[in-house]
């Protein structure tokens, strides 16, 4: 199938339900939450084809299982 053509179907099922509002909610509703995986595996994407990045999460991990940190309040980070 085509972008337009699934377009279109989008649409049309849409319309089918347009009047009812409770299912025009949850269909907003999982719309929403296919937009948020999709945001997400975009920004993993975006990382994991970084090498800089994929080496500061690395040594941040391996900071962790070393036991070099310091735990913080959220209060003292945005001071």
């Amino acid at each position: 199938m085509t972008s337009m053509q699934l377009n279109a179907e989008l649409f049309r099922e849409l319309s089918i339900i347009a009047e009812d509002e409770g299912l025009m909610k949850k269909a907003i509703k999982y719309l929403k939450k296919l937009t948020a995986q999709k945001q997400a595996m975009d920004e993993t994407e975006h990382i994991m084809s970084s090498p800089e990045l994929v080496e500061i999460i690395r040594q941040g991990d391996e900071d962790i299982k070393n036991g070099n940190f310091k735990v913080m309040n959220l209060d003292e980070i945005w001071k």
